[in-house]
Parts: C-alpha cells; sequence; structure tokens
C-alpha cells in the first residue's frame, strides 16, 4: 500500500486498509484540503497537470509494459489526460453557488460541500485514464480519496500519486491501495467511513458491490459492462465507416466498455462493407507485433486467462468465424516479435449470428466482432437496442436528420454520429440498462462528489422577528410563514 505520505505496508491487512481510511477521514477533518479556497485547489491540479504532461513518454512507456497495449495507442491517449486535471482546475476558478428563490424576508444559499472520504476502483484497461477521470473531481471537489486500481495494471497510478504530491497536494489527501478487488476492494467499501464508491468493472461486479455500498448509505456511481452497437447505414461514406467500425472494434484490443461489438450493416451495402472491413481487419493482423514498436497495430490482451475466456467464446459461437478466432503464436510479420510469449489474440470478425448468441449478448471484452444485416432504419435501432447493455452506440449516415433521429431512438448514455469513442473532460460519460448509474465527467462528476448545504438567513428586522417567530403568543395572529 502507498500513499500519499510516502509510507509502504507490505503486506496488505483489512487492519493497514482501515488504518489508510483512518488517516484520511482525519486529513479530510482537519480541513487542509478539504476547506482549502476553490482557488488553490485550483492551482494544484493545474500544478499536477503540467507535470503529467512533462511525464508522459516515461509514463506512456510504462502503461504499455504493464497492460500490453501498443505504444502508439498510449502516447495518443495520455496526451489527453492532463485536460481533465485542467478542466476541473477552471472549473473551481468560474463555478458559482446560488441563492435559492426562498419566500419571505430570508436568504437562503446554496453551497456544494464534499462528501468526506471516497474510494475508486479502477480497472486494467484504461488504467490512468479511468483513474484520473475520478480523481479530477474528487480533489477539486475537496474530497480525501482512496483507489485501488486492478492489481494487473497499478504502476502508473501509483506514479501518479507521487506527481501530485510534487504539485502540492498535501499528504494523506491521495491514497493508493493496489490489491485484489475480492479483498481489499471489498475490504475500503465495507468501511462504514467511506462516503461514495465510484467503480468501472464487469456488470456483476457492479451489483456486488452496489449491495455493499447500499447497507453503508453510501453514494454509489457505477460504469458497467457495455455491448456497443454501430449502426452503418447505406448512404454512410463506405470508407469512412469501415476506418471509424475497426478503430471502435480494435482499439486497445477490444478492452473497452464502448468498443463496437456489435456492427449493423443496411442490407443494401452490407457486402461492399464487409469486404472493405475484411482487407482492414487482415492489414490490422499483418502489422501487428511488439507492442513497444511504434507501427504496430494492436496489443496484447490483459492476461492468459482472459485469453482463454475470448478464445471459449468464438469457440462457443454458432455464427461463422471470417477472420482470426484463435489465438496467435509464431512470429510477426512486422518485426518478428514471438506471438506465444504473450496473451495475443487477432481481430476476430464473426458473421451470421443471432441475437441469442452469447458473443451477440455477453461483453467479450476483446478484438471479436459480431457483423448483422438490416433491412430499414426501424430494424437497425431495434437490433441496436436489442441488448442488456446501454453505454455507447455508433451511427454512421451523410443524413444527419437521420443520425439525430436515430440517436434519440438508441437507449445509450453515449452516442456517436460519423465517429467513436471520442471523450472529453465537459462530456458526461455513462451508461442506460444494466451499463451502470451515474456519470463521470463535465459538471455532473463534479456535483456527484459534493453534496449541497443550504444555509438560510432571516432577513427581517428584530421587531418582525420577534413577532413572527413568537408562535406561542396568546392572540389569534398568524406568526409566521414559510
Amino acid at each position: 500500500m502507498v500513499n500519499s505520505s510516502g509510507r509502504n505496508f507490505k503486506p496488505i491487512s483489512t487492519n493497514d486498509i482501515n488504518t489508510a481510511i483512518q488517516d484520511a477521514q482525519k486529513t479530510f477533518d482537519s480541513g487542509i484540503w478539504s476547506k482549502a479556497p476553490p482557488i488553490a485547489r485550483s492551482k494544484v491540479l493545474s500544478r499536477l497537470a503540467r507535470i503529467l504532461e512533462e511525464r508522459v513518454p516515461d509514463i506512456a512507456r510504462l502503461e504499455s509494459l504493464q497492460t500490453g497495449r501498443t505504444i502508439r495507442e498510449m502516447n495518443a491517449q495520455l496526451r489527453r489526460l492532463p485536460d481533465w486535471l485542467d478542466y476541473y482546475a477552471a472549473l473551481l476558478r468560474t463555478r458559482q453557488d446560488f441563492i435559492a428563490p426562498t419566500q419571505g424576508k430570508l436568504m437562503n444559499y446554496v453551497q456544494r460541500v464534499p462528501l468526506g472520504v471516497v474510494a475508486q476502483i479502477t480497472p486494467f484497461n484504461h488504467p490512468l485514464l479511468i483513474a484520473i477521470k475520478k480523481i479530477a473531481p474528487a480533489l477539486a471537489a475537496g474530497n480525501s480519496i482512496i483507489v485501488k486500481p486492478s492489481e494487473q495494471a497499478p504502476l502508473t497510478v501509483l506514479e501518479f500519486a507521487k506527481m501530485a504530491l510534487e504539485a502540492g497536494l498535501p499528504p494523506g489527501v491521495l491514497s493508493i491501495i493496489p490489491g485484489p478487488g475480492h479483498t481489499v476492494g471489498k475490504t475500503i467499501i465495507s468501511n462504514p467511513l467511506i462516503r461514495k464508491v465510484d467503480i468501472t468493472a464487469g456488470t456483476q461486479t457492479g451489483r456486488t458491490l452496489g449491495s455493499i455500498v447500499g447497507s453503508n448509505l453510501a453514494a454509489y456511481t457505477a460504469e458497467l459492462g457495455g455491448k456497443a452497437p454501430i449502426i452503418i447505414f447505406d448512404d454512410a461514406d463506405l470508407d469512412s465507416a469501415v476506418n471509424g467500425a475497426a478503430f471502435a472494434s480494435f482499439i486497445a484490443s477490444g478492452q473497452t466498455c464502448v468498443s463496437g461489438t456489435r456492427i449493423i450493416v443496411a442490407n443494401q451495402i452490407y457486402d461492399a462493407f464487409l469486404d472493405k472491413f475484411l482487407t482492414k481487419v487482415r492489414s490490422i493482423r499483418a502489422r501487428m507485433g511488439d507492442p513497444m514498436n511504434p507501427n504496430s497495430t494492436m496489443g496484447s490482451v490483459i492476461s492468459g486467462r482472459e485469453l482463454d475466456r475470448i478464445e471459449g467464446m468464438v469457440g462457443r459461437t454458432r455464427g461463422r468465424v471470417l477472420e482470426g478466432g484463435e489465438r496467435m503464436s509464431g512470429v510477426s510479420e512486422l518485426d518478428g516479435f514471438d506471438f506465444s510469449g504473450g496473451s495475443f489474440f487477432p481481430p476476430t470478425v464473426v458473421t451470421d449470428v443471432g441475437v441469442e448468441d452469447e458473443l451477440w449478448r455477453e461483453e467479450v471484452f476483446g478484438p471479436v466482432v459480431v457483423v448483422k444485416r438490416f433491412t430499414d432504419e426501424a430494424e437497425g435501432v431495434a437490433l441496436a437496442n436489442a441488448s442488456q447493455y446501454g453505454l455507447g452506440a455508433g451511427i454512421w449516415t451523410t443524413d444527419l436528420s437521420r443520425g439525430h433521429r436515430v440517436a434519440a431512438g438508441i437507449d445509450a448514455g453515449i452516442c456517436w454520429v460519423n465517429t467513436h469513442h471520442r471523450n472529453d473532460p465537459s462530456s458526461p460519460w455513462g451508461g442506460m440498462k444494466q451499463s451502470g448509474i451515474g456519470r463521470e465527467n463535465g459538471l455532473e462528476a463534479f456535483e456527484a462528489y459534493t453534496q449541497s448545504k443550504s444555509t438560510i438567513v432571516n432577513l427581517a428586522s428584530s421587531e418582525e422577528t420577534r413577532i413572527a417567530d413568537d408562535w406561542f403568543a396568546e392572540g389569534d395572529v398568524v406568526r409566521r410563514y414559510g
């Protein structure tokens, strides 16, 4: 366990975890961060953004080494992360509390105040991105934070905590506790001092942890599973749609909750799309190699266990596997890299899949997509919504009226039109149905890490107050209102 005071505890015990949470509560109660002026918190976040900006190349290399994702992906992704810190730094300088329109001679001012100690459970697929998406608004709001990163990819989150200290974050405000979710994670969120839990995980994990959080009457945000559809209409720019679908499907080796896993193509262009899409897939496969090679197109999945699971799901399908479908071995055509030493699965395309098939229904979390035809707009929307999940969705069309109309009809928290996987600190991010509750990003995330506090001040004169508030005075007189 590492916290922002620099202490190390090995091995981690339940007592260690509870002690860290108690320390975080003491830090919160001290007011050193929770009651610091917004401008002071803003300056720390801005300094942290600049420190992170300078260290992106080193952090990207570490991120690639621990996840198996390609260095080209990590360099691109991590360059965006200072934006989240800058956004919430700016929000602290510009947001305003408000005066409620309370009746009578009263002034009711409403402030947003921090919750206390909050816990964040982050995954392996975007280790630092998802952590910062949660940490930035929580810090801006003035909370003390306990982060449990994935035990499979904790290193960059630990490095970030060191940067936070360097930027001037007081010790004890941000603590990182690595370890398995089923032990360390559950111990953290079970502590009654935790006032909010924010997780990114699978849907079943979200249900399990949510029941624990609920028993403590703590707030809960959960970004859970996804099965994003991509609807491609017959008027779409075909090359753009092919490129966009390939990016949506295979970035991060398909290990994202908004991965485009169900490609739904208009019957009129189905054959033309599939021909071009398979050509793109073969090109991606041919240029896979050492993830540290900047020319390598796609990296590994996170572990051998996940590799087995992905291969098993493809093996059980009743659909037709057109490309991929089996783990990779041998050496790379690109650079001679030996795939047998890692958990590599090729980009995989499956057709003739029914809506009852496991590959249609369940999250693969790997580079596997199914492609299905549709005949008209209504069927396309119905197929997109034929899922228990509702996180992300993509629409490709040159008819923007149709784009708006179809986006309105899709049950998803995020819809992209003629693009995919665009993310911004100002844009709310979260799902419908079984894809979770609450939102990351934007003002919504900041407010979710705060609670409102009303202060009501009587503005009446002493004489007016004396009469109005003498409720038990003799006589038939209405004493107060509101």
